[in-house]
């Protein structure tokens, strides 16, 4: 049941009159950054697929076993976080932080409400530096000149591309800007994405990805992992491949209609 009892003055230029997919997910996950008109939309898409709370919960642990094994066992030290959503558990900087103190962290997204919040994803360690950029996947030459400020883009760097890719449709131009962006980076980086896809719930997830784009936010679209084992032609991907995030480096856990992988730049 929605609770209106929730929602606070919203910031100036937020118009909570339509749904954002930051918000729905922050929902999802238990936050409370979010407003009635993302809950109403949640409780639509989760109506048909009640499994979708478990994608959310499934996409953020992804999160956090990419970030501690590519920290912990491979040594990377900076990251740059493309679409990072609004503030939760164990951001990319907490977890790369924890284990690397000097860890070097931006993260970019184009949601008034995270800039809002940006304050909070601020709060790194002395020894690192954690940023914040507004910024769009679609124009990708913007966010590494802002990056650079922040990042050594001549050391490897490990590029986190979840919950972002779904928003472009067309493939050539999805290719385009993720290859973009790994071009700025030396051999040695790392991209890690996540994308949904209807390969576990088939048709019940097509329906919620209706409902969600007939809401009025930003239109989401899936790929098969198929697809998006394309992202990572040219690069060396790590076991084991592109494989529902539940099953990524982990043994338990049901398949989730959220697929994800890791890719080495040669």
């Amino acid at each position: 049941m929605v609770d209106a009892s929730r929602d606070t003055s919203p910031p100036a230029g937020i118009d909570t009159s339509v749904s954002h997919s930051a918000r729905i997910w922050n929902y999802w996950l238990g936050g409370t950054d979010n407003f009635e008109i993302d809950r109403v939309v949640g409780d639509q898409v989760r109506e048909v697929l009640p499994e979708i709370v478990e994608c959310a919960l499934a996409d953020r642990a992804f999160l956090g076993r990419v970030v501690r094994h590519l920290t912990a066992d491979l040594g990377v030290r900076q990251y740059l976080d493309i679409g990072t959503g609004l503030p939760s558990a164990d951001n990319t900087h907490e977890v790369a932080q924890r284990i690397a103190p000097d860890a070097r962290v931006v993260y970019v997204d184009n949601d008034p409400l995270v800039l809002v919040h940006a304050r909070a994803l601020l709060a790194g360690s002395t020894e690192g530096s954690t940023d914040y950029i507004e910024g769009d996947l679609r124009e990708p030459d913007a966010i590494i000149e802002r990056a650079r400020r922040t990042l050594d883009l001549d050391k490897p760097v490990g590029v986190m591309l979840l919950g972002v890719l779904h928003y472009i449709g067309d493939d050539d131009e999805a290719h385009a800007a993720v290859r973009r962006v790994l071009d700025a980076v030396p051999s040695g980086s790392y991209l890690a994405l996540q994308h949904p896809t209807n390969a576990v719930t088939g048709e019940r997830m097509e329906e919620a990805v209706r409902r969600w784009n007939d809401a009025g936010g930003a239109r989401i679209y899936l790929r098969t992992p198929e697809r998006l084992a394309r992202f990572f032609d040219g690069m060396d991907l790590l076991e084991p491949g592109v494989v529902s995030c539940s099953r990524w480096r982990y043994d338990e856990g049901a398949e989730v209609d959220v697929f994800g992988g890791v890719g080495r730049k040669r």
